[in-house]
Formats: C-alpha cells, structure tokens, sequence
C-alpha cells in the first residue's frame, strides 16, 4: 500500500461522497482510490448519525408523524451529499432513455439537465426512500436501522468498481475507481454490511434475516444497474456511482418496512 493512501483515501472518501469540508487528499491516485471505496459507508455516519437523531427527536421526543420525520431523514441525507447521488440518479436514467448510441446517451449525461426520465426516475425513487423509511420509523429504535440502511447503500460503489467493470469514459471520474475492488473484497464488504442491518433489524424487533435479505437486495439492483450501463454506456460513470447509492437505499428500505 502506498504511504498515506489510507488517510488520503479516507479524505477523498468524506470530500467527494458528502458536503462536509476536509482537506485536500495529498494523494489522488488509484490506492486512495481503493480506500476511499472501501470507507464510503464509514463517511456517510457523518451523515446518516445527526439525520437519524432527528428524525428520532421528532417522532419519538416530539411526536411528529413518521411520514414527516421519513422526509426529513431523507431529505438531510440528501442536503449532506449537495444532491450529488440524486443528481447522477437523474443523469443516469436519462442516459439510458435518451438514445441506444452510446456516445449519444454518454452527452445526454453530461449536460446534468434532467429530462422526463430523470425527474420520474427521481421521484420514484426518493417516494421508495422515504416510504420505507417512514415504516422503519414507527418501529423501536427504527431511526437507526435507516442510518445504516444509508451507510452501507453506500457500498453499492464497491459493486460499481469490482474487478472486470470498466469507465464508460477515459477521462471521467469513474476512470480512477473503476476495477480498484478485488471480488472478494467485495464479498466481504458486503458480508459486514448484511452483518450490521441485521444487527439493527434485531434491534428494532425483525428477524435479522430480514436485514440480510435487504443487503442481497441492494447489492442485486446495482449489480443489474451496472450490467446494464456496461452495455448501453460501454462501462460505469460517477452519475452511475450516484445512482447505484440511490436504488441501493431505496431497495434496502422497502425490504426493511
């Protein structure tokens, strides 16, 4: 491992996945790369803890409906990412509605204005989000079965960036993370995660195969994401990085409530 790839990883990890100032990464290479993959779920607690604390303040302390607190919740996630994953949610399902031309759907993304598909797909998606979590709310301690709902989405990236996934371009962003994951990195990854949501499943009274089930689930929707952009895109972009984030949660959460 390169020296300092750990701490730059973690650094390029919080600066780019959420809106919290930290210092420029002193390296931006392939292995702060990899580490930076690797601590997305642990990055996103910034986000997901203060969000869960006040949805719980509000339904639980304050008795608001959970339906309200559900929109919060989801809606300070998304304010602490400065709507970058919604943003790439929107551009990818534009992309794959727009053309069957690769190069022709690779410009659709990159002009980040949202078309038809994009404004639905997002609407769908975040009413999934905040649906499901509205039920986890109502649960015991629900607030914090969505926080690591919302942590471990975030491993949707290491799916994108497994071994054999390439960049759909040479000089996007997803050219530094692609092919960084070792599969059974990812396996393993992904085996921690079904851990902790089921962990929190227990907490709030589901059996924990349920949390288990709800990783699967997530990894499965970005897994067909990724197949898909790799033949309509030729590869993976960052906007595909967002939307893997987004579906993953969105999954999650519906096989949670």
């Amino acid at each position: 491992m390169t020296p300092g790839a750990l701490s730059s990883g973690w650094r390029l990890a919080v600066g780019t996945l959420t809106a919290i100032p930290v210092r420029p990464p002193a390296l931006v290479d392939r292995h702060a790369a990899t580490w930076a993959v690797r601590l997305a779920p642990v990055a996103a607690l910034a986000l997901a803890v203060p969000a869960a604390l006040l949805a719980w303040a509000m339904t639980v302390t304050m008795g608001t409906p959970a339906l309200v607190g559900a929109l919060v919740l989801v809606g300070a996630v998304a304010w602490g990412t400065r709507g970058l994953h919604l943003d790439g949610l929107s551009d990818t399902a534009d992309g794959l509605a727009s053309s069957f031309d690769r190069h022709r759907s690779l410009e659709v993304m990159k002009t980040g204005v949202a078309g038809p598909a994009g404004v639905a797909t997002t609407v769908l998606v975040l009413g999934l989000q905040v649906a499901g979590a509205a039920s986890v709310l109502q649960r015991p301690h629900g607030a914090w079965l969505v926080a690591a709902a919302v942590c471990v989405s975030r491993l949707g990236l290491a799916v994108c960036c497994v071994d054999g996934v390439e960049a759909a371009r040479p000089d996007g962003l997803g050219r530094l993370f692609t092919s960084t994951q070792p599969r059974r990195a990812v396996v393993l990854l992904g085996a921690v995660g079904g851990l902790v949501v089921a962990a929190g499943a227990e907490l709030t009274g589901l059996d924990w195969w349920r949390g288990l089930l709800a990783v699967a689930a997530g990894g499965l929707v970005v897994v067909l994401l990724v197949r898909r952009a790799s033949r309509r895109f030729g590869g993976v972009t960052g906007d595909v990085f967002g939307a893997a984030i987004e579906i993953a949660l969105a999954a999650m959460l519906v096989l949670l409530a």
